[in-house]
């Protein structure tokens, strides 16, 4: 038995569905299903009734329930005990979060030169952990985390760009709107392995009143830009924050014009910790550097601009 596993199941417990807590745990299905399980097995025990329609906690696994959110509460208690209190806060993000965090670094530390403020770069599962367990304070997400013990704090939104072959049909413009995309395959990774962009897109095709057809999906680390360059009829998102880093040559990059393609960006922290003055200073400035990033972030306009339908 361990952490992980008490923590998939009461993810399981509060959805009452595999699917829901797999995407709450940013996991696949059968990884969660395994390590429930797993648990299962070393207690003996089963702890959810499952049936094709409906998913109940057993006798046992209503009994789990208190226990584990106790274990898992002092697994946060004991993490916090062995760190020595100090002005320092540590911040967990993904490379593409560098520019913004580190200016927004450089502007607390004017305000504030006594306090130590460290970046570390993590993968998306270890920095929700590190916030978890005491050993960084924010996490940096697009997205959000529902887990107990931790507060969502909302930093601001950043656009999907849209990337298409110069070849495209729809490349003449620098602004698309998603019903003309509707026709043309969108190449991205399985949707287990990007939630977050598989359902923005999917949302914002509901919303106009379309129906998004997907491409063959591509590997999970691959940004597809090879794909759309040699499939003249396909199209793919990009994050807006890395466009800058992206080869252009054969390439055409344009937003989607009336912002649909929009992903949350959000600061995981563990509740209550918004309220130390530090910390809300940090988030401040990481709201204005994140939305600065969003509106400095867009493809130079060097085509046509698309007016509202009566100018075309």
């Amino acid at each position: 038995m361990d952490f992980r596993q008490l923590r998939y199941f009461l993810a399981v417990s509060e959805e009452l569905s595999f699917s829901k807590a797999a995407k709450r745990c940013f996991i696949s299905q059968s990884a969660i299903s395994h390590q429930v399980t797993k648990l299962e097995q070393e207690l003996g025990a089963s702890l959810f009734e499952r049936s094709t329609r409906v998913v109940k906690l057993t006798p046992a696994g209503s009994r789990l329930v208190p226990i584990a959110q106790e274990v898992l509460s002092l697994e946060a208690k004991a993490f916090a005990v062995a760190k020595e209190p100090r002005d320092r806060i540590r911040i967990t993000a993904s490379m593409s979060f560098a520019p913004q965090s580190l200016a927004a670094i450089a502007h607390v530390r004017e305000k504030h030169p006594d306090l130590d403020i460290e970046f570390v770069i993590k993968n998306f599962t270890d920095r929700i952990e590190a916030v978890s367990s005491g050993d960084a304070d924010i996490a940096l997400i697009r997205g959000e985390v529902d887990r107990p013990g931790l507060e969502t704090v909302e930093l601001g939104v950043e656009d999907l760009m849209i990337a298409t072959s110069n070849h495209h049909p729809v490349s003449a413009f620098s602004t698309v709107e998603l019903s003309e995309l509707a026709p043309y395959p969108l190449l991205l990774p399985p949707r287990q392995s990007q939630v977050l962009i598989h359902t923005v897109v999917e949302n914002a095709f509901v919303d106009v009143g379309r129906r998004l057809r997907l491409g063959p999906p591509i590997a999970r680390d691959h940004t597809a830009i090879l794909d759309v360059i040699t499939n003249p009829r396909a199209w793919t998102v990009l994050y807006a924050s890395t466009v800058a880093e992206v080869p252009r040559t054969g390439l055409c990059l344009m937003r989607e014009r009336n912002n649909r393609l929009r992903v949350p960006v959000s600061g995981i922290v563990r509740t209550g910790a918004v309220d130390a003055p530090d910390m809300a200073s940090l988030i401040h400035s990481l709201r204005q550097t994140m939305t600065m990033e969003n509106t400095e972030s867009g493809v130079p306009l060097t085509k046509q601009v698309r007016g509202t339908p009566d100018q075309r």
